[in-house]
């Protein structure tokens, strides 16, 4: 069985082959899962600037599935983090509010859609990774949630669910090379739920 550090590698080649456009649809979907989860937390313990980015990644959404007009609402909320006190070099002494995951992820799945670039793909692919000690955390801290008993196996299990996923977007890859300049719209609506449907479940 492959550990966690050879999925990782696997995973990282497999963005280095795909196209930019099959990038930014798993960096989306990944976003999307950290999204859900986080939302998932009772109230006080939701991060107001994590919540606060669900109206981008819904655009990124839009624009990785094929609607450019999706295009100007991305590029406003990448501006609006950027021109904000989250986006510092002051290290610790600056607001953590942007390292958190699905915060992360959705910055990342952003730029991933409007730059094309392997690197914000892969780095929304750790971000998953990281989450789920995170997330073992959390649930430790839980008596009815069952823990997972290899930390190992929950690393692996995450990684193995984004080679699943990269196969998904594969098989779209033909009718996705043009999303970028705008597909019909009956294709951008079907690949809602062809796409964005399973690659934002949980299971």
């Amino acid at each position: 069985m492959d550990t966690w550090q050879e999925l990782a590698a696997l995973v990282e080649a497999r963005l280095e082959q795909a196209s930019s456009a099959e990038r930014g649809v798993f960096a989306t979907g990944v976003a999307e899962r950290l999204m859900r989860w986080h939302e998932a937390l009772p109230a006080d313990e939701q991060a107001p600037f994590t919540v606060s980015l669900r109206p981008l990644l819904n655009s990124v959404w839009e624009g990785v599935l094929g609607d450019p007009t999706a295009y100007p609402a991305v590029k406003r909320g990448v501006a609006q983090y950027m021109l904000s006190e989250y986006c510092h070099n002051d290290g610790q002494d600056g607001p953590d509010d942007a390292d958190e995951s699905a915060a992360a992820a959705t910055l990342h799945a952003a730029h991933a859609y409007l730059f094309g670039c392997r690197d914000f793909a892969n780095w929304t692919s750790q971000r998953a990774v990281e989450a789920v000690d995170q997330q073992l955390e959390y649930a430790a801290e839980r008596e009815d949630v069952e823990l997972a008993h290899d930390p190992d196996e929950a690393l692996a299990s995450e990684l193995r669910r984004q080679l699943r996923d990269l196969d998904l977007v594969a098989n779209y890859a033909k009718e996705l090379r043009h999303n970028g300049t705008g597909l019909l719209v009956d294709t951008s609506i079907r690949l809602r739920t062809e796409l964005r449907s399973p690659l934002s479940s949980q299971a």
